[in-house]
Parts: structure tokens; sequence; C-alpha cells
């Protein structure tokens, strides 16, 4: 008669069978699995190309080369990165972390800096927005070019920073916090997740919702303005209206996607602080993962409903025209 310990081994399986450190794999049903595998893969593959769309039509065609388009074409690069990121976590999917502790650390560190350079860039575009709306006349000289690539730079470069200072110790010895071989864990202490949280989130969120609520003001006051009739019918003040009504629209597409990025965002970092696995079961923490994760491949989604000009780039990039000889000049406004 077989043990029951033995028979407990034999149906437990491992994620390295010949390690005996190694870690249990977790059993799920095989309907579960494939179907989260099927949606993962679905998210990540849209999230991609959807952004690579973006990409190559901001980079691509002259008349999209404004500062406010270099900061959606930074937010696009993060966004694709993460759906490149979604790869990591179908392979990760069985519970078990094949490539290594020193993989995990890089994993855990591209996926601090690209949502960091998203909050970041987020930031940036809402303080572009304000600028525009609340002072059209100076928009011109204290946003340029080459102040937006600074700016876009530093955001990046910070990201990296905060990512070194926060995970110092696991770095030095990556895997040291795995309890088996096979796990992927990155310990942050209290303050260092205290910090992470009031610098990646909080701070950067506050800064937008004050700048957006200035933004409404302004803007429900121009409308108001305009419908009443209280702007000199001229040419050139016909002009201007038309200049603030474009700022107008660009700032309500933003500010829908600043809001989506909230209401995706917010239920992870509200229990960034908490012990997610007292709080939540395995099905809720990836809920709240895929809600988090599914904001990059929204953003393009958003632009295409919102943007004449994105729409009109798809189709120019699907039927390859863009690879025709003078195609960047391009009229797509």
């Amino acid at each position: 008669m077989m043990s029951p310990l033995l028979s407990l081994m034999e149906e437990t399986e491992l994620c390295f069978p010949q390690l005996n450190t190694s870690c249990v794999k977790p059993k799920h049903p095989l309907s579960d699995t494939v179907l989260i595998y099927m949606i993962l893969s679905f998210i990540s593959l849209l999230t991609a190309a959807l952004n690579l769309l973006v990409i190559i039509s901001i980079s691509h065609f002259k008349q999209l080369h404004t500062p406010t388009n270099s900061l959606i074409l930074s937010l696009a690069v993060s966004d694709f990165f993460v759906g490149f990121l979604l790869l990591f976590h179908i392979m990760f999917i069985d519970g078990c972390w094949y490539i290594g502790d020193l993989m995990c650390v890089l994993f855990c560190g591209l996926d601090y800096i690209i949502t960091s350079s998203s909050v970041g860039n987020l930031t940036l575009i809402s303080i572009d927005r304000y600028v525009a709306i609340c002072d059209p006349l100076h928009y011109s000289i204290r946003v340029t070019q080459k102040r937006v690539q600074v700016c876009v730079c530093l955001c990046w470069i910070c990201s990296v920073m905060c990512f070194i200072v926060l995970s110092k110790d696991n770095q030095e010895q990556p895997g040291q916090y795995n309890s088996c071989v096979g796990e992927c864990v990155i310990m942050l202490s209290k303050s260092e997740r205290v910090a992470n949280l009031i610098l990646a989130f909080i701070l950067p969120i506050t800064v937008i919702v004050v700048l957006y609520m200035r933004v409404f003001v302004v803007a429900v006051s121009q409308a108001r303005a305009m419908r009443s009739h209280i702007t000199t019918v001229t040419v050139q003040g016909s002009r201007k209206v038309t200049a603030k009504k474009s700022e107008l629209k660009a700032a309500r597409t933003l500010g829908v996607v600043v809001g989506v990025f909230i209401i995706c965002f917010c239920p992870y970092y509200c229990v960034s602080l908490a012990d997610q696995e007292t709080l939540f079961n395995v099905s809720s923490a990836a809920f709240v993962l895929c809600v988090f994760y599914f904001n990059s491949c929204l953003n393009p989604l958003i632009y295409a409903f919102f943007y004449p000009w994105f729409r009109k780039c798809i189709i120019l990039i699907v039927t390859l025209q863009i690879l025709k000889s003078g195609s960047s000049d391009t009229n797509i406004l």
C-alpha cells in the first residue's frame, strides 16, 4: 500500500523536477489556463500593433511633428513595450519563472520603468494642454519641440534612476527573496513602497487633476463666450476661434486618455501598500493586473475614435502608401 506522503509527492508537479529546492507548480484547470493564454496573447498583440501604428504615424508624417504629438509618441512607445512585457506574464501563467533571477530583476525593472514613464508622459501632456488652453498666446514660445524632447528624455531617465534607487538590494543579489527555485520575487520595504506610491502615482495624479480642472474651467468660459457672441467677428478673430476649438478638442481627447489612465491604474496602486495575498484571491489579483496593463491598449483606440488624422494614417499604413516617395509630406490634418 502506497504511503500518503509518497502519493502526494507523485501528484505534486515541480517547476524544476531535478531540483529538491524547486517551487511547486500550482494546479489550474486546463480550460482556465488556455483561456488566460488566449486573452493575454490577444491583448499583447493588439497593444503592440495599435501602438506601433501610432509610432509610425507620428514618426513618418511631417505634419504630425508637433510638441503635443511628440508627447503622444513617447506615451505610445511605453505602451508598445507594455505589450512586449505581457509576453513575460503569459510565460508566468503556470506559476513558474524559468529564465533565472537576473532576468527576473530585468523584467521587474523594465516593468517599473515603462509604467513610471507612462505616468510621466501623461503629466507632461497635462502641462502641455494647460499652457495651450490657459495661455495660448505664449504657447508656441514656451512649448517648443526641443523643450518637449528634453522633457521626454528626462522623464525616462528619472524612471530608470528611481528603479535603481528603490531596488538596489535586489540588483546586488538577485533572487535573495525567493523561497524556492522558480520564483520571481522583488521585495521593497514599507518606506520604499510609500515613496514609490507618492512619486509614481499620488504626486503626478495630483498635478494632472489640478491642471485639468483649470483647463476645464477655462474651456467652459471660452465656450460660453463663443455662444454669447462676445468674440469679435473678423477674419483674424475667426481664425483665433478656430485655433482655440482645435486646442479644446485636443484637450478633450487627451483628457479622456488621462481619465481612462486613472481608472485603470487606481486599483493597482490602491493595493500597493496592502498585503495582496490576504486581501485578494488569485482571480482578483489577476483582474487588477489585467486592468492595469489593458490601459496601454485603450489609448490608441481613443486616438482612433477622436482623431481623424490617426484614422487616415492607419489607412495609408495598412495600404502601404507610406512606402511611396514623398509620402511623409502627405496632407494628414
